[in-house]
């Protein structure tokens, strides 16, 4: 074994021996080697998370946790979805998406005013509806505004079904018990999914995996369970308040589906210098999510995902253990994550009134 870390250390420039033991252990747990399991028996479900097959137009797939879904390796983020000056050009990103074998569409009621959904909507229409696998979200936290805000998303995307509902912006410690709360929430997801309006339910936040375990333990206390969990997961999530190793673990064990967020923490992560685009898609693809959802507000940039995403190859623990020490440093006080370290990001911070 010391020969063989030797000879890999030799492959990662500038990394130090015990640094490249300790990068490896840390790949390894991210990776669902086993490393670091602690009995969770989450090995297995990361190695099959990681599973892929050939969708259409040479698009990667992998599965959906316990839900079963085929959903393509990239996803479209929504809230770039509505900044385009003409709204053509919006649509023309989405088809062009869909027609290249991304299947896999995020969106939140509260993107760009309404405007994400009302453009992904309209590009939905003449039989793309059938493409995608369509997710969105809502900031209620009350019986009322969450069935205000569902509708809402319903009349806009255009559409009688959403596939999945997601909880948006778990971001403080009292949403988990608002939500599960008598009136809360939940309750009008759950009939929203008997009357067939949405099929799956999940949650996501990028403040803290405190706030997300706390949703979970919180689920679990109510004998619920969530079919998917989204969060950040990049480059610099893996030395900083990591909801890597903190909240991916617990969800593949509990074979939820991940869907990994902020692959360049919007465009911060590139700001640092550390790393490229293509090595961020890279790193966050790689690990054991179901979709890495990126923003594309181009065709450039969409085509930019979609080759990346074709010609993905599962990394070696030598090239994950060198861009971890490329932005060991850049990453320690969570500078170039602000959705953690700010209210930059916190779009129910600025409205409250979101929340009901």
């Amino acid at each position: 074994m010391p020969e063989a870390n030797e000879k890999i250390e030799m492959t990662v420039p500038g990394v130090t021996r015990r640094q490249f033991i300790e990068l490896s252990a840390a790949t390894a747990m991210l990776a669902g080697a086993g490393v670091g399991g602690g009995g969770l028996g989450w090995a297995a479900q990361a190695k099959a998370a990681k599973t892929m097959e050939t969708g259409p137009g040479g698009m990667p797939y992998r599965t959906l946790g316990r839900t079963g879904e085929k959903v393509s390796l990239v996803g479209i983020g929504g809230a770039h979805l509505g900044t385009q000056h003409a709204e053509q050009e919006s649509i023309r990103i989405i088809r062009t998406a869909l027609d290249n074998g991304i299947n896999f569409l995020d969106n939140s009621w509260d993107y760009n005013d309404g405007q994400s959904e009302i453009r992904m909507g309209k590009a939905l229409r003449d039989g793309y509806r059938q493409k995608a696998f369509l997710m969105t979200k809502i900031d209620g936290r009350t019986q009322k505004s969450a069935l205000q805000q569902l509708d809402e998303s319903l009349m806009r995307l255009q559409t009688d079904h959403i596939d999945l509902l997601q909880f948006h912006e778990i971001i403080r410690m009292e949403d988990p018990d608002r939500i599960f709360a008598p009136g809360g929430a939940l309750e009008t997801v759950q009939a929203a999914k008997k009357a067939g309006k949405i099929r799956y339910i999940g949650f996501t936040g990028h403040k803290s995996p405190d706030i997300h375990l706390k949703m979970l333990e919180t689920a679990d206390a109510h004998k619920f369970t969530f079919d998917t969990v989204q969060m950040p997961l990049n480059v610099m999530d893996a030395h900083f308040n990591s909801f890597g190793s903190k909240v991916l673990p617990v969800a593949l064990q509990k074979n939820m589906g991940v869907l990994g967020m902020k692959p360049m923490g919007s465009d911060y992560i590139l700001k640092s210098k550390t790393v490229t685009p293509v090595e961020c898609l890279h790193y966050a693809m790689n690990l054991p999510v179901s979709v890495v959802i990126t923003g594309c507000d181009s065709l450039k940039i969409l085509q930019q995902a979609l080759d990346v995403a074709k010609g993905f190859k599962p990394l070696s623990d030598a090239e994950v253990a060198g861009l971890l020490a490329k932005t060991d440093k850049a990453a320690q006080k969570g500078e170039y994550e602000l959705y953690k370290t700010s209210q930059h990001f916190d779009t129910t911070a600025k409205h409250p009134e979101y929340l009901g």
